[in-house]
């Protein structure tokens, strides 16, 4: 068989197994594997630097299929490519339990890199990857060694290239200068509802150009040596990121719905199905089947893959013997490990006698103190460093000059910052941290849920967490979003009280490996409530903890968050001046808490005590905690511009008038 012939088969090979995937689930989206089947063959036949043998391998290039509604393509080549993705597997597609969902699922499927599906995060993600390796290859590569040199490659669509998300980490994509990131555009031109004419008619090369992008084509995407010449093109750029326009027809080979919007999510239909193959001059009649010369040509495919590590890991050793110290700290990084006694300090950084601050002010301190004890954690803001007090003040900043730098400015761009730090900890070997206002976690919804979904270790800040922002008034003033955040499954919500709870939630988010956590910090400042020792960072670090309790059996537990702590210990006091016993309980993380014994959290808050919440934020929730006979004192409003001390007293947050609603409810 000739090479071409051989070529041929081996993508039509990936058409047919995308096609019975979705014929056999009666569900699913066959056009587009249809047609971007010859860019993805070529990429990964003669390009994409991987071992199935090791899909964790760090020097590996890695794949980003953004447009994750054309799984049946990733699951296709995943199976030819020895990752362990069975044909049984492939006919189990979008079913429970299957190893082959409807959009690919890390931890999974074997081989993918990225939870995708809501279209841009994934080519978002990608940035976040490219970033990551540069970072990684300035701080360890030697001149002898290059232990990090990876690409990373993606296939994005008309889709992904409409959401804004995408639009944001390209922008910042062509400023940083990341040259080795490399996107194939599937242009087919047809989305769900018809021709992509009726709501996208810009110039993508133009617009991508104006980004700092190296655009290459359109170019046929059906055209193997068009392709394979497009991506050696844009592996020579030493200062762009390129997008290879690679133009297609959706559902490739099917005689009556190619090019046709019928192609892009449902099943072609069986009698399609058989005309697709005769279009295809297919001789094989049943489903599923893989040619043997295909099977052993993605075998010999596989073999270069293997040697590529093999290679590199005879690399690892010379660097291992040269840089022995550096090769611990890299092994250390791209394992999760952190540095022994990394937390050693953080007990003795604030006190009782600590002047009031704002635990924004408190966590810009911590910050500081445990970047200098792990070299793997960086961030930055959208534009608010000053104000959400992140920059790390004995390190750089990070741009296309400085590699080394750890301060990352990611401009007005909260939706691609959030994707982009999934990025960089999807890669492995960095701890990324994000921040913006509370109020501006709206834009970055989709890709904190996305972090919770992968368990990805990312840490979110966000500061200017009440009505206490002020004069900015209700646009700026969080009201729904705690409510917001705390429903997102896996996602691990702090709300300090005080300085030393704030050192609790940056200890608890560092050890954290199984999820992102969110921080949620004031604008004003409060006062310290404990004592910063070692016993009071583990109180906090339950979630919750008795701040203050009576010798009795409490009538009342107030049960408060954050800046209302300090006044829910207003509140005890004058209770207990009126000699009604009172527990006061500090809550700073409901998921925390939740992860107590029963019995801890009966001790914290006894059942038969009236339970009363105080949170300057939407009551949405709080019945959990108080029960339906108790009160919760929020806001279910929107702020408004005043003063923050104006605010609360407006709003109801005062001492007396909160101990007057209870005295009335006893």
């Amino acid at each position: 068989m000739t090479e071409q012939n051989l070529d041929l088969l081996s993508i039509n090979t990936i058409k047919l197994l995308s096609v019975d995937s979705v014929e056999k689930a009666k569900s699913g989206h066959p056009g587009a594997p249809m047609g971007a089947a010859t860019m993805a063959y070529v990429l990964w036949k003669d390009f994409l630097k991987h071992n199935p043998e090791n899909p964790s391998w760090i020097n590996r290039d890695r794949f980003i299929l953004s447009p994750g509604h054309a799984s049946a393509l990733l699951y296709s080549l995943l199976h030819l490519t020895g990752y362990g993705v069975r044909i049984e597997d492939l006919m189990e597609f979008r079913q429970l339990g299957s190893k082959t969902p409807g959009h690919p699922e890390l931890d999974v499927t074997p081989g993918v890199e990225v939870t995708t599906g809501p279209l841009g995060q994934g080519f978002a993600n990608g940035v976040g990857m490219a970033i990551a390796e540069t970072k990684l290859a300035q701080d360890f590569n030697t001149t002898e060694n290059n232990i990090i040199d990876h690409y990373t490659y993606g296939i994005v669509s008309d889709g992904d290239l409409q959401e804004g998300v995408a639009s944001e980490a390209a922008s910042l994509a062509g400023t940083l200068k990341l040259h080795k990131l490399i996107y194939l555009y599937d242009s087919n031109n047809i989305s769900i509802e018809g021709n992509t004419d009726l709501s996208f008619t810009e110039s993508v090369a133009d617009r991508f150009s104006a980004y700092g992008w190296q655009v290459i084509g359109p170019i046929d995407g059906s055209n193997i040596e068009e392709i394979n010449k497009a991506i050696t093109e844009a592996k020579k750029s030493t200062t762009k990121p390129s997008l290879v326009i690679c133009k297609t027809q959706i559902g490739s080979g099917s005689p009556n719905k190619s090019g046709k919007a019928s192609a892009h999510g449902e099943p072609l239909g069986s009698d399609e199905v058989i005309l697709t193959k005769q279009e295809l001059n297919w001789e094989y009649e049943n489903p599923f089947t893989v040619p043997q010369a295909v099977e052993q040509h993605f075998a010999n495919i596989t073999k270069t893959g293997i040697k590529s590590e093999n290679d590199w890991n005879d690399q690892v050793e010379a660097y291992k013997v040269q840089h022995p110290d550096e090769y611990s700290k890299l092994m250390e990084q791209i394992q999760g490990q952190l540095p022994q006694g990394w937390d050693s300090e953080l007990s003795s950084l604030f006190n009782s006698e600590t002047s009031n601050m704002a635990t924004r002010e408190s966590s810009g301190i911590v910050i500081n103190n445990i970047s200098k004890n792990i070299p793997g954690l960086l961030g930055g803001s959208a534009d608010l460093a000053p104000s959400t007090k992140t920059n790390l003040n004995d390190y750089t900043d990070y741009n296309s000059d400085n590699r080394s730098g750890r301060n990352f400015h990611f401009g007005v761009r909260e939706h691609a910052m959030g994707s982009i730090a999934n990025g960089i900890a999807l890669h492995k070997g960095l701890i990324p941290f994000t921040s913006t206002f509370l109020v501006f976690s709206d834009y970055m919804k989709p890709s904190i849920r996305l972090a919770a979904l992968m368990n990805q270790k990312v840490i979110f800040v966000f500061t200017h967490d009440s009505i206490g922002v002020g004069e900015d008034g209700p646009t700026h003033q969080p009201i729904e979003h705690l409510a917001a955040l705390r429903s997102i499954p896996n996602l691990t919500v702090i709300r300090p009280a005080d300085s030393i709870e704030t050192v609790a939630a940056w200890k608890t988010a560092i050890n954290h490996t199984t999820g992102p956590t969110a921080l949620i910090l004031s604008r004003q400042s409060l006062p310290n409530l404990g004592n910063s020792t070692d016993s009071d960072i583990s109180n906090a670090c339950k979630g919750g903890y008795l701040l203050k309790s009576t010798d009795n059996e409490p009538k009342v537990t107030i049960i408060a968050t954050g800046s209302e702590v300090h006044l829910g210990v207003e509140v005890g006091e004058l209770l207990k001046t009126n000699d009604i016993s009172c527990n006061v309980v500090s809550m700073p993380s409901w998921e925390l808490f939740d992860q107590q014994s029963e019995e801890y959290r009966n001790l914290v808050i006894p059942e038969s005590s009236l339970k009363v919440s105080i949170e300057a934020a939407s009551t949405f929730g709080w019945t959990k905690y108080v029960g339906k006979d108790g009160i919760s004192i929020g806001i279910d409003t929107f702020g408004a511009s005043a003063p923050g001390q104006t605010l609360f007293t407006h709003f109801g947050f005062e001492a007396k008038k909160i101990y007057d609603t209870i005295i009335s409810n006893l």
